[in-house]
């Protein structure tokens, strides 16, 4: 599968994905899904609690989804996101410092809006000076 092809398989899963989100409090339903070597998609999306604190995001909802099936992160192929935006949505920082431990820096990461434009980035392009190690 090449990376176009990729790309809109993903971010279709998340679109689809994205209306099973429990949002009552913000109304704005996110999606994602996540492309494993073995060719497994496993999905997400964003939990809200009326304690915001508490809320999880998509990305992090089908990354932690992965790691309970027993995934790496060297083996996550690429990542689609998908909400109901004008703009591209990016993953937030929190979703960001998730995807620096459970991917790796070439993982691909493809955003999309309302108008299914598709912006192809990677895990380095969104954290380039990403918090990584805990040597001292």
């Amino acid at each position: 599968m090449n990376q176009k092809e990729q790309a809109e398989l993903l971010l279709k899963k998340a679109r689809e994905i994205k209306e099973k989100a429990y949002a009552p409090y913000s109304h704005f339903h996110v999606g994602a899904a996540v492309l494993y070597q073995d060719g497994t998609i496993i999905t997400g999306v964003n939990i809200e609690n009326v304690s915001f604190g508490a809320t999880n995001c998509a990305e992090r909802t089908a990354l932690f989804t992965g790691v309970t099936q027993g995934y790496t992160n060297k083996e996550v192929v690429a990542i689609g996101v998908a909400g109901n935006t004008e703009d591209f949505l990016p993953p937030c920082s929190i979703c960001r410092q998730v995807m620096v431990e459970l991917c790796q820096p070439h993982t691909s990461v493809y955003l999309t809006n309302n108008k299914n434009e598709v912006l192809t980035t990677n895990v380095e392009e969104l954290v380039p000076f990403a918090f990584s190690t805990m040597d001292m």
